[in-house]
């Protein structure tokens, strides 16, 4: 007689995110700006993007990545203050030793959240909510600032967790709720499904994130592309990534958006020539290599585009990457058209020039940072 199997152990996966980080830490160091709505970023004069939103600007409509001049008609208010990215990683790395002190198997995302695997923990707590509490409170103890958590199964229900009560928020997503959380979900919960998509889901009459398992396998394709069969799985709820606590940098880039329009090619030329020697200097800091280069271009009217290549061997001197940038940008509108933003990254990282890295194939969630070291981008230094 053979001996029953254990059954699978059920994984307690956090997803832990700091309630308005930027602006946040602002109102904690300023007390003139509590209670008050507060846009870090540069002038709007300046044609800079909102940073990060504090709560109360955010009931105006403002959110990060809007363009400020927007956020003051929208909020006229606002208080702007310029980031001092200096001081975010300072509080960063606070938070981030809270979340080591719990597990090792921490999976930062960004300056401000972090998957963590507490199935084991150093607490020796049982419960992941348990963890989630100690986890806000010493955050809250050590930095002053608050943090929203969500705990699941998986990743990508823990994430959507951590955002349902914000600010301070702690949602649980037990496995025998998993099911019926997923039902009273929209369909753009899902990972890359914008407006843009969510309406021509809709139009197929996929309104929720449910209908999707059900939905038609060509028009889910021709709506939602290539990862079409990964978005099923997770409409199912079935995401077995795990919390990777050294997970790679995926890619890099910087890009400056200008106060002025700029007309000329060759100052177009200069300008992605340094955008592109700033990836070759992190190409080199991380001892990496890039098999694709993309360059964005953003016109006057806002219409954005972008031109990838990829190459064989892999690049990261500052001469063949920018060489290879400029050609991209030959390759737009750019010579005919004004432009108020020029951007330089890249992608497909090995360590080596005639190899590849072997990156799993699944992708990541949208909301996910590739790395670190691009949050402070050339756009936030000119903000």
């Amino acid at each position: 007689m053979f001996a029953a199997s254990p059954a699978p152990t059920v994984r307690r996966i956090l997803h832990v995110d700091m309630d308005a980080f930027y602006a946040s830490v602002e109102q904690r160091d300023t007390p003139s700006l509590r209670g008050r709505p507060v846009a870090v970023g540069g002038r709007p004069e300046s044609r800079a993007v909102v940073c990060a939103a504090s709560y109360e600007a955010r009931v105006f409509g403002v959110h990060s990545a809007m363009p400020m001049s927007r956020a003051i008609a929208l909020c006229p208010d606002l208080v702007i203050v310029p980031p001092d990215f200096t001081r975010y990683r300072e509080v960063s790395q606070q938070v981030h030793e809270v979340f080591r002190a719990a597990t090792p198997l921490v999976e930062p995302l960004s300056l401000d959240e972090a998957y963590l695997d507490v199935t084991d923990n150093a607490w020796g707590l049982p419960l992941g909510v348990d963890v989630a509490r100690r986890i806000k409170d010493e955050i809250r103890a050590r930095t002053g600032l608050t943090a929203s958590a969500g705990v699941a199964p998986n990743k990508f229900l823990a994430k959507i967790a951590s955002a349902w009560r914000k600010p301070d928020g702690l949602t649980v997503i037990a496995p025998e709720r998993v099911e019926r959380f997923l039902q009273r979900l929209p369909v753009d919960a899902l990972w890359g499904v914008g407006p843009v998509t969510a309406r021509r889901l809709r139009a197929l009459g996929i309104e929720r994130l449910v209908d999707v398992r059900t939905a038609d396998g060509e028009a889910l394709r021709a709506a939602l592309g290539s990862h079409a069969d990964w978005l099923v799985r997770l409409a199912w709820g079935d995401d077995d990534r795990p919390v990777l606590p050294n997970r790679s940098a995926k890619s890099h880039g910087a890009e400056r958006t200008y106060a002025h329009d700029v007309a000329d090619i060759e100052t177009m030329a200069a300008e992605i020539t340094r955008l592109a020697g700033i990836s070759a200097a992190w190409l080199t800091r991380k001892a990496l290599y890039a098999r694709t280069v993309t360059v964005k271009v953003r016109y006057a009217d806002f219409t954005t585009v972008t031109r990838s290549r990829s190459c064989t061997p892999a690049i990261r001197e500052e001469g063949p990457l920018g060489a290879l940038a400029c050609a991209l940008l030959w390759n737009t509108e750019a010579a005919r058209r004004p432009v108020r933003l020029l951007g330089v990254s890249v992608h497909n990282l090995t360590d080596h020039p005639h190899l590849t890295r072997g990156e799993p194939a699944l992708p990541k969630l949208p909301f996910e940072a590739a790395d670190e070291d691009a949050m402070a981008t050339e756009t936030a230094r000119h903000a």
